[in-house]
């Protein structure tokens, strides 16, 4: 327990918890999830250079890494290294800031391919006039303008809070969860301010996306052959899978009034934004795989030219 004057200027992150061939077991595993998980998301990153068409999933694809690459790498030395790990408060503003601003222009990117795959279905001879490259760069500039200076002031105010009780987090990485709980001061105020950022964020994301969909699913019902509306419901299973963990994961961790919560549900909900769901959709990404095809039948055209 820390003097109640003074405020933690390093944490402790305490990691998982369990015996030292455990960690290890969960090193291997975590390291093999995140290994696919960049090389998928680097694959769609370069393909999108000869198919523009995945511009849209490019930028997801960024932004998975880029969440990924502000926690993972921390996690694994933590999971390789016996003993706590120590983090000082500069590190730990910008791996929250980082972690918050990238998440929230994920929801944001998410929407806008929500809305670019409904013009797509539901109007597809107005596709190309409504989405065109012009409108499609704006979103892109937009949904990250967006996701970063939205959260420039909750990363702020929560490093604002006198963290004297301890120096200790339950987690392996700065969760804001973890912090307020070791905050001397009244944070209710903030807490509740975060719950509506969160609500508009997520929610709005969320929203956005059923609507979208709600639509997508109606057009597709209306295709005559079976065998038709079974193709596109399982190309959009991937996608599905992918919203359902991400938006109720989210919803979990940053929908509520109360910010706190037990360390472990915030751990295992943190691990299925983080490492899990990335991995299942770059697995499961009908996409990539028509990425690939068309980049190495592009790469044997330029060969036999």
């Amino acid at each position: 327990v820390m003097d109640n004057l003074s405020s933690a200027t390093e944490f402790c992150l305490l990691g998982f918890p369990g015996s030292q061939e455990l960690q290890h077991i969960l090193f291997a595993m975590f390291f093999f999830f995140y290994s696919v998980t960049l090389l998928g998301n680097m694959i769609i990153i370069t393909i999108v250079c000869v198919a523009p068409m995945y511009f849209f999933l490019s930028h997801l694809s960024l932004l998975e890494i880029l969440v990924t690459t502000t926690l993972v790498p921390m996690m694994l030395r933590g999971l390789l290294l016996p003993g706590t790990q120590t983090i000082s408060l500069t590190v730990c503003v910008a791996q929250l800031f980082l972690y918050l601003s990238s998440g929230t222009t994920e929801f944001a990117v998410l929407g806008a391919m929500a809305v670019d795959r409904h013009v797509a279905v539901c109007n597809p001879l107005g596709y190309s006039i409504i989405m065109n490259s012009h409108t499609c760069i704006w979103v892109v500039i937009v949904s990250w303008a967006f996701g970063f200076l939205s959260e420039v002031w909750p990363a702020y105010a929560t490093f604002q809070f006198t963290f004297c009780k301890s120096n200790l987090l339950d987690h392996f990485y700065c969760d804001r969860d973890q912090l307020l709980q070791l905050s001397c001061d009244n944070t209710f105020l903030a807490e509740f301010i975060l719950f509506l950022m969160a609500i508009f964020i997520i929610i709005g994301s969320l929203i956005l996306t059923i609507v979208s969909y709600t639509y997508i699913v109606s057009t597709i019902l209306k295709i005559p052959s079976a065998s038709g509306r079974k193709k596109a419901f399982s190309t959009g299973a991937s996608y599905f899978t992918f919203v359902i963990i991400g938006y109720g994961s989210c919803l979990f961790l940053y929908v509520k009034p109360k910010q706190t919560q037990a360390a472990e549900y915030n751990r295992v909900a943190s691990l299925l934004v983080s490492v899990l769901n990335p991995f299942i959709f770059t697995l499961r990404n009908d996409k990539l795989k028509e990425a690939l095809r068309d980049g190495v039948k592009r790469c044997c055209l330029l060969f036999r030219d």
